[in-house]
């Protein structure tokens, strides 16, 4: 959506931005900025690369999704097949990739179904979701570091792991939710 009564007098000026950290996954840096009313600080940037997320749905609506423990938060949560996008890799490429590389079923095909950044105030990370309805079982997971439990999950069942908090990552939400409205309009 495009207003065009927008003047651009709340956009920040940045005078400059110092790397922290840089590594292949993510760069920490401090940008100095300013705001319009002409108060100026420090604020910290994390830029990462896209990554791409897949909602593989089966003939009966069912969520393929991967119960993992992540350290950072020191949780078992339940997610989406995805991964990082390499530099010069097609995202819906990357996409077939770790679903077939994490939960052992590839993709015949993908199609995107929308793209977010999760933490806008503070990073840059743009994340793609993809979806597919048609994956055949090639064998077990390659990546065995990745997931404790692969399993389909009914659509209102994976509704209920986000009330309960056992479905947290961003990507994966998003996904849930946009899949059940989809399915209540009659698009799924």
């Amino acid at each position: 959506m495009t207003d065009e009564r927008i003047t651009g007098t709340t956009r920040w000026t940045i005078h400059g931005e110092r790397i922290v950290d840089d590594t292949r996954r993510a760069s920490l840096s401090i940008a100095d900025v300013e705001l319009p009313d002409g108060v100026r600080f420090e604020q910290y940037v994390i830029r990462a690369p896209r990554s791409a997320m897949v909602a593989v749905v089966d003939e009966q609506t069912r969520l393929l999704l991967m119960r993992r423990h992540r350290f950072v938060f020191d949780r078992w949560v339940w997610e989406l097949p995805g991964g990082y996008v390499d530099d010069a890799e097609d995202p819906a490429a990357c996409a077939v990739r770790e679903v077939e590389e994490e939960t052992g079923w590839r993709p015949r095909s993908v199609e995107p179904l929308l793209a977010f950044q999760p933490w806008v105030g503070t990073a840059d990370a743009e994340n793609l979701l993809f979806l597919t309805r048609d994956a055949e079982h090639v064998g077990d997971a390659v990546d065995v570091n990745e997931a404790e439990e692969i399993a389909w999950v009914p659509m209102d069942e994976a509704r209920e792991l986000i009330s309960r908090g056992e479905i947290v990552s961003a990507g994966t939400v998003i996904a849930v939710l946009e899949l059940v409205a989809r399915r209540q309009r009659g698009e799924l």
